[in-house]
């Protein structure tokens, strides 16, 4: 959905059509509506699947369940706020049956799961357990049918506006059915500039003064063509023309763009270089306050831990990941601000400013490239990391997991903005997770290198492995003397332990004169004492 300056304006686009759709407030009315009714509905459900169970399971440990109707509370405002909290009743937008399927699934198990957990810790109610499992599938089964029926008797009509390539008014348009009457078509506008703000008001209400702010500050005196659009498919993007607009503006959260580089990607494909894109998406840590704040003490603790193994634990892992992705198609996902900004510089920008507000990380970027199209990105928690080798041949080096996904594409952005750290690591790198400053104490993350030593990438004892950027860092001179040699899992720097990057080259150099003249002896002295600085005097890299 476009933004414009008021519901009553038309869209200027270029040689497309705007959809005008009702306004904000009175869709929102109308969502609310439906969600009121669907979750009545459910509550009916959870009654009957309530009674049911009850008399279904024995009847003695039937008899044990201690004040039911409280009981029932506890069950069904659990039941409902997690049904709201992970959008299960989510009628504000379209969605396809196996959509709705698994976000009632997914729900359902983690209420299961988190009820489990509850009554775990209340001993008088722990012969409900059995009552528990058949009030949860009977629940279950009485929603899906629902959302199979609901789907079934609507399915072909237009019960909501939105645009995509799947659209029903779009495809109506195609077939050269009667144009509605709330459809608006514009030309190409003749003037190539655009008042931002003319849009100030359907900003606000869309995101608030403070995002109109951000947004005004970066583009506010353009003379260029601005879009400002509020979705999360790339059709959205690749229906504008290449190069007509200098910046674009999207007002969703890219948590719920299921294709996000893909996204990206279209959006530098629409605008030049030095073009503009401002954007917003909630980070893990956000995410995390959000819910620890939402929900009474106690409480709020047992759902982050079940959204954090949903949502953040799933997709990471290979047996896991595919499931996760099949049933929510990357929906409401939970994202770090260094995979955030890993991912636009993969696709060819570059941060120019990001800040915080109302709870979302709002980033303004700058194309400076083309993607990088990169098919074997690291997401997993064994990555394959691209290091310059013997020759200048790039190797993938193999690591466990410490930094956020595509946290590599940052090390220019981290070089710039904190420097180097005494003993040559990136100061205060905020793409190292919690369990990864953990890992790295004591080396486990360098664990699967021996993969590479194996292979013959890498030998025992020798220069450290590099980035491109990295390396740039160094003097031509070293740069071209350390690809003559092949690099090592344990580098000399657990011998000299250097503070500063000089030191470091200082460091290499001496050992690379003393390898080329006594290759065996030289490894083998630095070997051990390498081994007794690590173990004896606790030497560490960071």
């Amino acid at each position: 959905m476009q933004a414009t300056a008021n519901q009553s304006k038309k869209a200027h686009l270029p040689g497309i059509f705007s959809v005008m759709q009702p306004g904000t407030h009175e869709k929102g009315q109308r969502n609310m509506r439906k969600k009121i009714l669907i979750v009545t509905i459910d509550v009916f459900y959870l009654f009957v699947s309530f009674v049911v169970s009850g008399l279904l399971i024995n009847q003695e440990e039937w008899g044990q369940l201690k004040v039911k109707l409280l009981y029932f509370l506890i069950v069904s405002g659990a039941w409902l706020g997690l049904g709201l909290f992970f959008d299960k009743y989510a009628f504000h937008r379209p969605m396809t049956l196996k959509q709705n399927v698994s976000q009632i699934i997914l729900t359902n198990l983690a209420g299961i799961g988190i009820l489990f957990s509850v009554f775990y810790v209340i001993p008088e109610y722990s012969p409900a357990f059995k009552f528990l499992i058949v009030f949860g599938f009977l629940v279950s089964l009485l929603e899906l049918l629902s959302v199979a029926s609901f789907k079934a008797l609507f399915k072909g009509t237009d019960s909501y506006l939105y645009e995509g390539p799947s659209s029903p008014l779009v495809n109506n348009f195609k077939k050269g059915n009667p144009i509605p009457e709330n459809l608006t078509f514009t030309e190409r506008s003749s003037t190539p500039q655009t008042d931002l703000s003319e849009l100030q008001d359907s900003i606000e209400a869309e995101v608030g003064k403070e995002v109109f702010q951000f947004i005004y500050k970066h583009l506010g005196t353009s003379t260029q063509q601005i879009l400002v659009i509020s979705t999360t498919t790339r059709f959205n993007i690749l229906s504008q023309p290449p190069q007509f607009y200098h910046s674009i503006v999207n007002l969703k959260k890219i948590n719920n763009v299921q294709y996000i580089n893909k996204f990206f990607e279209a959006v530098n494909t629409r605008i030049p270089f030095g073009g503009l894109f401002i954007g917003t998406a909630e980070t893990y840590v956000q995410r995390k306050q959000r819910i620890l704040a939402r929900y009474p003490k106690g409480l709020n603790w047992i759902i982050y831990t079940f959204d954090f193994i949903i949502k953040r634990l799933m997709p990471k892992l290979w047996f896991t990941k595919k499931i996760y992705f099949f049933f929510t198609r990357g929906n409401n996902r939970v994202i770090s601000m260094a995979e955030t900004f890993g991912r636009l510089y993969s696709c060819g920008f570059e941060v120019v400013e990001d800040c915080f507000i109302d709870g979302q990380l709002w980033f303004c970027v700058r194309k400076v490239k083309e993607p990088s199209f990169d098919p074997h990105p690291t997401y997993g928690p064994l990555i394959r990391l691209k290091r310059v080798g013997k020759g200048g041949k790039i190797i993938g080096v193999y690591k466990f997991r410490t930094m956020h996904a595509y946290a590599e594409y940052l090390q220019q952005y981290v070089y710039e903005r904190n420097k180097l750290q005494a003993g040559g690591k990136f100061k205060d790198d905020f793409r190292i997770t919690t369990i990864g400053k953990f890992m790295r104490k004591f080396w486990l993350d360098e664990l699967p290198m021996f993969i590479n030593v194996i292979k013959g990438d890498l030998k025992i004892v020798g220069v450290r492995p590099l980035s491109k950027h990295y390396l740039s860092l160094y003097t031509p001179e070293l740069q071209q003397w350390r690809m003559k040699h092949k690099p090592g899992l344990i580098p000399p720097f657990y011998v000299d332990l250097p503070k500063s990057l000089e030191e470091i080259m200082e460091s290499e150099i001496k050992y690379l004169k003393s390898y080329e003249r006594s290759p065996f002896l030289t490894d083998f002295s630095y070997l051990m004492k390498a081994l007794y600085n690590i173990f004896i005097k606790k030497a560490r890299s960071n």
